[in-house]
């Protein structure tokens, strides 16, 4: 199955089994369209039904209705919570999923190979889109619109134009 990550279990909250979440979603809030999730310990994938959600700070607070205990919330912390694709939100115009992004070819627009978009880098204004040549060498490019001209997901090809000093 393909799975999007969509948190992180960092801690336990309280004596109930409730877990602390860090969001890895852009919408926090599509937590409470869910119903279930599954969440991977590293050692296997197991899905829980959501009993409750609450907000704190940063965080999202969550009962699930298989734990009862902090014990067994506590087994959890470090676990990544996911969901399957379909689950997924929808994707508005010219919008991707990083992990659909990441892998892909990056090319100038005059045909020249830049690499392989290895990661993206999540910044408070517009994401940067890191890629790497066969020689490990690293460009970071902004993902914005007079940057990323073309995004081809069926050929998995992106073609950019650099600003001036973006490459030496």
């Amino acid at each position: 199955m393909d799975y999007f990550n969509i948190g992180k279990i960092v801690n336990t909250h309280g004596i109930r089994g409730e877990v602390k979440v860090i969001p890895l979603t852009d919408e926090p809030s599509r937590f409470e369209l869910l119903e279930y999730v599954y969440i991977d310990t590293n050692k296997k994938i197991d899905k829980y039904t959501i009993k409750n959600i609450k907000y704190f700070k940063n965080m999202i607070i969550i009962k699930f209705e298989e734990i009862e205990d902090m014990n067994h919330a506590e087994a959890l912390k470090q676990s990544i919570i996911k969901i399957p694709r379909e689950l997924a939100l929808p994707l508005q115009e010219d919008e991707y999923y990083i992990q659909d992004l990441i892998g892909i070819k990056v090319s100038t627009e005059d045909g020249k190979y830049l690499g392989i978009l290895e990661d993206v880098i999540i910044t408070g204004s517009n994401d940067v889109y890191l890629v790497k040549d066969d020689n490990n060498k690293e460009v970071l490019i902004p993902a914005l619109k007079e940057c990323i001209k073309k995004v081809d997901m069926k050929n998995k090809i992106m073609i950019v134009s650099l600003l001036e000093g973006l490459i030496d």
